[in-house]
């Protein structure tokens, strides 16, 4: 299992590099959906199954959306890939850059957060991941609606700097 943990983190790590470094939001937004499922396989090794199901998949349709308006609105005819010379030596840097901040944190400070949510299990009603969902609406409403206000004009945001000085594919508009 830690293997299995180990892997998901290193992919979670690289994943966000390679979506970090990439200007082409056609691999961009396939990377998000990599790094989700790798986000989300994090959840399920501490014990989280039924949240991280229900994050996969509203994350996969906001993802649709984006990338429906990202493919539309900055159309390129030569997107870069991730094999392209500057998006590596990018993304490298960024891989360095979260292996020296991890070199600055190594110590004794992580061993407890390798605890799954149902360790205690014998002293709950509740699975750790259903009350963690139920406690996120309840007290958490404001932060929630604070927290879809700034997506949304992350994405506004995003879109109006993707596209340009061109208008994309809405040119002949």
């Amino acid at each position: 299992m830690t293997y299995i943990m180990f892997m998901c983190l290193f992919g979670l790590i690289v994943g966000l590099a390679a979506v970090a470094s990439n200007p082409s939001p056609y691999f961009a937004a396939l990377g998000l959906v990599l790094v989700a499922g790798m986000g989300c396989g994090v959840l399920v090794g501490h014990g989280g199954s039924f949240l991280s199901l229900v994050l996969f998949l509203i994350y996969l349709g906001g993802m649709l959306v984006v990338f429906a308006y990202s493919a539309a609105l900055a159309a390129e005819p030569y997107p870069e890939g991730w094999g392209s010379w500057p998006v590596l030596g990018v993304m490298l840097a960024y891989v360095l850059g979260v292996v020296l901040t991890g070199g600055l944190f190594w110590g004794g400070w992580h061993e407890g957060s390798w605890a799954s949510a149902d360790e205690f299990g014998e002293f709950s009603v509740f699975r750790g991941d259903i009350a963690g969902v139920a406690l996120m609406y309840s007290s958490g409403g404001g932060m929630l609606v604070l927290g879809a206000w700034v997506l949304l004009l992350t994405l506004f945001v995003v879109l109006e700097l993707t596209r340009g000085l061109s208008r994309g594919a809405l040119r002949a508009v």
